[in-house]
């Protein structure tokens, strides 16, 4: 049996409007120390429910306003999957099947004793613990698959959809987005006279110099090579300027050393900012623009900060030629560093 000071986490909610089974359950639950709430409608177990967050709910079948099984449905709806048993005078098989295939873990007929209640009850929130523990498991592994190994950023696998949430939820509140285009200066050269294990560790570095100049609402991904994307969310466009050019200033100023090697290094910038005036752009478009800044950086003579000009750059032409453009620089660049 599971001890009391660790019932005292429990938060379980009993749902029903039969006063007499409400007293039971409760005195059940008292014993073995879990955290109680009562509701004795649907409507108000929904709304307890939204608010209280409880671990189980128990669950009877006929209430007024919503009945149990309507209950469930809403319940269910939810992302969040909170453990739900019926406790219900409804003691036909029909309805014990109806009840189950709903969507509940469990179904108690009334009368009941609670000794068997507090066993399934004790049951089901080992259940629970499991499928919080194995979706605990499953974000980490997600979280491992979406981080390049190397730098502790984001890959490119789920950043696009991350900047297309960051993007429609700007649009809808009239907020602003930036990305950021960043690439590192003559670094072919960094492989070329030292070796490639050096090379890893001025990305490794300079990953961990984004990672500690963005916020917590921000991200960043490595793009590819040597080549970094970092988004900012509701940030002015002084702000974005400001950030472009601390970072650039931080790799210029950090030597870069392991072992043997030491070597200093610059980096170029674009940035496409968007703010409530531009809407409607997807992420691969807005990150097509930040790398056309980019590129604008590089012929500027590199170790520079460029802004994507929306007035100067957009007006009268298709987009479709600049996706050929963007490669074609891409190729360019990985060339000659």
């Amino acid at each position: 049996m599971s001890s009391k000071s660790q019932n005292e986490k429990r938060k379980i909610l009993t749902v029903d409007d039969d006063t007499e089974s409400l007293k039971i359950i409760r005195k059940a639950l008292q014993w073995e120390g879990y955290q109680i709430e009562v509701a004795t409608s649907g409507l108000e177990a929904i709304e307890k429910i939204a608010h209280w967050h409880p671990n189980l709910v128990l669950l009877d079948v006929n209430m007024p306003d919503l009945d149990g099984l309507e209950t469930l449905a809403l319940l269910r709806q939810s992302p969040d999957y909170v453990a739900t048993i019926f406790v219900s005078g409804k003691s036909d098989t029909e309805d014990i099947v109806r009840g189950l295939d709903a969507g509940a873990d469990d179904y108690i007929c009334k009368p009941f004793n609670p000794v068997e209640l507090l066993a399934r009850i004790r049951c089901h929130l080992r259940i629970k613990d499991i499928r919080d523990e194995l979706n605990s498991a499953n974000a980490k592994l997600k979280e491992l698959v979406d981080i390049d190994d190397l730098t502790g950023l984001y890959n490119m696998r789920s950043l696009y959809q991350k900047l297309d949430f960051e993007l429609n939820r700007a649009a809808r509140y009239d907020r602003a987005v930036s990305a950021i285009m960043m690439d590192m200066d003559h670094f072919k050269a960094v492989n070329d006279e030292h070796d490639h294990l050096f090379g890893s560790f001025v990305l490794s570095q300079v990953g961990q110099i984004i990672r500690e100049n963005i916020r917590k609402v921000d991200f960043a991904a490595r793009y590819g090579g040597d080549e970094f994307l970092v988004i900012l969310t509701e940030t002015s466009p002084l702000g974005t300027s400001v950030f472009c050019d601390r970072l650039r200033s931080l790799v210029e100023a950090r030597s870069f050393k392991n072992d043997q090697h030491e070597r200093k290094m610059t980096v170029s910038i674009g940035y496409a900012y968007v703010g409530p005036e531009q809407k409607g752009l997807d992420a691969k478009t807005l990150v097509r623009y930040a790398d056309r800044a980019l590129y604008q950086a590089k012929e500027n003579g590199r170790n520079c900060v460029v802004k994507f000009d929306f007035e100067k750059e957009l007006p009268g032409q298709s987009l479709a030629p600049n996706i050929k453009k963007s490669a074609h620089v891409r190729a360019i660049r990985r060339k000659s560093g």
